[in-house]
């Protein structure tokens, strides 16, 4: 197990289980990426953690458990395949480039021992090369894709896999302990987090309530889909039946997923490499202000503070936030990108990367570099009555609120010359 964290509707475990032979249940708590993290505190070990622990309880109460491993990923099935007779392994496919390269690096070492490798399609309804145009390349605008999405969508791609036919065939064995957190270098972090069951009537009214932060009106449904705990094909169904407008934000993770698997490079350069000449300010200072949610722009500074206290941030707060940083404060969308990543709870490589790239002009679908959000307007808009505002900023509109960064209207034209500048000649080589 990965990022598929439930025993129900979940394609490998089917198959797994369907094969006939005992089937042990794993998961790796991959030092690759732990030893990456540098805040104890991060709040996603404390999810998978408790979504491991009901995994665990499941699987006891069908007579097996959870395997556990603390290790790297080869390490684990080397110590995995002297501790049982491995027959084959099965797992749900990650289109991540280290993920990518685990996975080819843990294939090619069971090949060796003669252990068959399998990978299905789990966390998307149409995988890497099901959606292509009619030349056989990937798309790279969203709504041609989003098209032929819908278009090839039937019953057979949201059906969901029956496990429970299978239960019987899990591995006999007696009860084994989660690892505690703190064993592996990580400290609990005491919070609530939002059901696996989507709220049916704020999907039935999403295309109404989804811009407005101070309402509930997203189902946050963002983290269940990044760790597995919620089958896409079940929500699909639920979205298809319900509301169109919240297909579409289930069809923009499935594209950014296929632009990842496509064109790896967006991980670290932006996708039109005309960008990569952009003379960013980087001010290091104004970065940090903007991290805490001290720019002296009020709607940025509530999305920024929602951020940092909770994990979550607010879909059309993400786009106002990644757009001031790029275009008011010229500070390269990739430091903006990483801090969402240390703080996210539902952070998605795809998403996250196709999101600050569409903001700051540079993505394979995105809002021309002359598009720059206002964040006053935005907030009359989808905070009229500043409700969301003063939740976060109670110091607002008193003297203890600090003094904006930069005036919108100046930072606005300094944008655009900048900008201009960087795509003067797209024939020059980047910098």
């Amino acid at each position: 197990m990965r990022r598929d964290l439930r025993l129900h509707d979940q394609a490998a475990l089917y198959y797994a289980l369907r094969k006939g032979l005992p089937v042990v249940v794993i998961f790796i708590f991959d030092r690759h990426i732990l030893d990456t993290l540098d805040n104890p505190y991060d709040r996603r070990l404390t999810f998978i953690h408790a979504q491991l622990e009901k995994i665990n309880q499941q699987l006891i109460s069908l007579g097996s458990t959870l395997i556990t491993f603390h290790d790297t990923p080869l390490a684990a099935f080397q110590k995995l395949i002297q501790q049982f007779d491995v027959q084959e392994v099965y797992t749900n496919r990650d289109y991540e480039p280290y993920a990518r390269q685990r996975d080819q690096q843990v294939a090619a070492f069971l090949q060796e021992k003669g252990i068959a490798f399998h990978d299905y399609k789990d966390q998307v309804i149409f995988d890497r090369d099901e959606i292509l145009k009619p030349d056989g390349s990937p798309y790279t605008v969203y709504t041609p894709y989003m098209k032929q999405w819908k278009q090839k969508l039937n019953a057979f791609y949201t059906r969901s896999y029956p496990v429970e036919k299978y239960a019987g065939h899990f591995f006999q064995m007696p009860a084994l302990s989660l690892p505690s957190l703190e064993s592996i270098g990580f400290r609990p972090v005491y919070m609530s987090f939002p059901p696996a069951e989507p709220d049916e009537e704020i999907i039935r009214h999403y295309h109404e309530w989804r811009d407005y932060p101070a309402k509930e009106g997203t189902t946050k449904m963002s983290v269940h889909l990044r760790f597995g705990t919620v089958s896409i094909r079940e929500l699909v169904r639920k979205a298809r039946a319900l509301n169109e407008t919240y297909l579409n934000e289930l069809i923009w993770r499935e594209f950014y997923q296929m632009i990842l698997w496509h064109f790896p490079h967006v991980v670290h350069q932006s996708f039109k490499p005309e960008y990569d000449r952009m003379e960013w300010l980087n001010d290091e200072q104004a970065f940090q202000r903007w991290c805490e949610g001290r720019t002296g722009c009020p709607i940025v500074d509530a999305g920024m503070r929602q951020l940092n206290a909770t994990g979550y941030m607010h879909n059309r707060l993400r786009m106002i936030t990644a757009s001031y940083l790029t275009k008011d404060l010229l500070i390269d969308w990739r430091w903006g990108e990483a801090y969402f990543a240390k703080q996210l709870l539902d952070y998605d490589l795809a998403s996250n990367n196709g999101g600050w790239q569409w903001a700051a002009g540079c993505g394979c679908d995105a809002a021309p570099y002359f598009r720059i959000f206002n964040p006053d307007l935005q907030a009359k808009r989808f905070d009229p009555d500043l409700a969301f505002i003063k939740k976060w900023v109670p110091e607002y509109a008193t003297p203890e609120y600090p003094v904006p960064i930069v005036s919108h209207e100046e930072a606005r034209k300094r944008c655009i010359e900048t900008y201009s500048r960087a795509l003067k000649d797209r024939m020059k080589p980047a910098r």
